[in-house]
This record gives C-alpha cells, structure tokens and sequence, in this order.
C-alpha cells in the first residue's frame, strides 16, 4: 500500500459525516481515571475530532499523532492551545512503530487504523500504557467490500492501470472481524464492547461519492498517479463512471451506506 498524501480541505468537506462516528464512539467512552486526564488521538488529522476530546474532558491534556505534516499544518492552525484547564497539542508519529513514552487514561483513534498494516499487535503495548481503569477505544471503516473500494480495485487492476496501481490501495484484511478484536482485546486483559453500525449518509452535489472517497480511501491511488496529471485525470473518469452506476442519486440526494467497526476496551483496574 502506497502512503497517501492528505489533503486537509478535501477530507474536511465531509467533516460533518465523518465526526458523526467519533461522536458514537465517545459516548460509550466511560469516565476517565483522576481529574485531570491524559489523553492520546492516534491518527488525529486535521483536528477537527480531536476537539471533540477537548470538549468532553476539558482539563485534559490531549496530544493528537499523525504522519501527514498537511494534517498536522492545519490541526495546529485550527485547534491547538489552551482548554479550561488543560491544554490540546499535535505531534508527529508513525503508528507502525509509536509506543507511549508515559501513562494514558485514553488512547483513541478514529478511522485510522485501517491504514495501519499490523496495528492489532501494537494494542499490547498501548493496552500496557493505560492507567488502571483507562481505555483505549477506536473505529474503524469496516466496508472494504463495499463497491466503492471493489469497483476502485478492479479497475487498479485492468491491463490500463495494473502496472502503475499494482499494491497502491489498501488491502482487503486491513481490518479484522469484530470477534477477532473482542478476542484480543479480551485476552488482554481488558472490558471489551465491540459493535458495527451501518450508516445512510444523504450526499449532496455533483458525483458526491466520488468527492468524499477522494478525501480517503482514494488517497493513494492519487498520490501514486501524482506525477501524471492526465493519467490521474483519466482513472477519476473511469472510476466516477463506475461509482455513479453503483450509486445512483435520487431527487433527495446520493446515498452512501457505510459500515463501521467500533471497539472500546477498559483497562481492568
């Protein structure tokens, strides 16, 4: 899988659907460890959730991880400083590799970890850094068998974008099944509540699934054709062809359907 390069603007234009998932997600975080709670957002973004945090625990001291410096650029701009009473900061990290370096009461990550070859093996040491009855909880998008990632794979594949789009997308095992992160996160030692929710987003405007996978989980497959305006130019053409049959619009809207994984788990105390 190529690493994307992130477009903060463009993922953004769907800001309002996509924090909707965050928002289910920290609702079922329960309260946090002492009043003053440290908090790490994996794969935060442009910040726009990890304000969210800020929101729900305003004392606390909340750091946002990312590796994509437009990302980073714009949660600095938009949201870093002071809260009543704690602070929100960004910084830079791989999450292939980034271990915490002192103790949390919550690490979580929202649409993220799909990006993360291998990244249920990092859950120990995570899992290890929490607080006694600290959580870590994440969601993830759980529909790569959707046609928005089928049909954007087998046309990677035709003989006119193999050579140039061979390996570039995410694969399809980047997430487990739910029972299998129940299992490990189990195992682990914690409290796990693992669900899926399917979600009908009405999208506006012109080729609209098209506009929101450009923000996501067509990133790489942009990057890799980056270099080659016309060529990048022509697989949109393609694959908007492709998207606009396998979701029509109605007077309404386009709809979206869009399955989602969610798990939190608390530490045992």
């Amino acid at each position: 899988m190529t690493t994307p390069r992130w477009d903060p603007a463009q993922y953004l234009r769907h800001a309002g659907h996509r924090a909707r998932p965050f928002a289910d997600l920290l609702a079922r975080i329960p309260a946090l460890p002492g009043d003053r709670p440290r908090i790490a957002d994996l794969g935060c973004g442009p910040g726009n959730v990890t304000a969210l945090l800020a929101g729900r625990w305003p004392t606390a001291r909340i750091t946002g991880y990312d590796n994509s410096p437009e990302m980073l650029d714009k949660a600095h701009v938009d949201h870093e400083g002071p809260t009543a009473g704690g602070r929100l900061d960004f910084a830079h990290a791989d999450l292939r590799t980034w271990a915490p370096t002192e103790p949390y009461d919550l690490i979580v990550s929202n649409a993220t970890l799909q990006w993360v070859p291998g990244h249920a093996d990092r859950f120990p040491d995570w899992i290890a850094a929490l607080t006694p009855g600290g959580t870590l909880a994440f969601q993830v998008p759980d529909n790569i068998d959707a046609p928005l990632h089928a049909l954007m794979r087998d046309l990677a594949a035709t003989p006119r974008w193999r050579d140039r789009l061979a390996g570039v997308l995410r694969r399809t095992d980047s997430v487990a099944t739910p029972g299998a992160y129940l299992d490990l996160l189990t195992r682990l030692g914690c409290t796990a509540d693992v669900w899926q929710t399917t979600y009908f987003h009405v999208l506006g405007g012109e080729d609209p699934v098209l506009d929101w996978v450009k923000g996501t989980g067509l990133r790489p497959a942009l990057t890799a054709l980056a270099d080659d305006p016309r060529a990048r130019d022509a697989f949109l053409t393609e694959y908007r062809d492709l998207l606009r049959e396998a979701y029509p619009s109605a007077p309404y809207g386009t709809v979206l359907p869009f399955r989602r994984l969610f798990a939190v788990a608390v530490k045992g105390a």
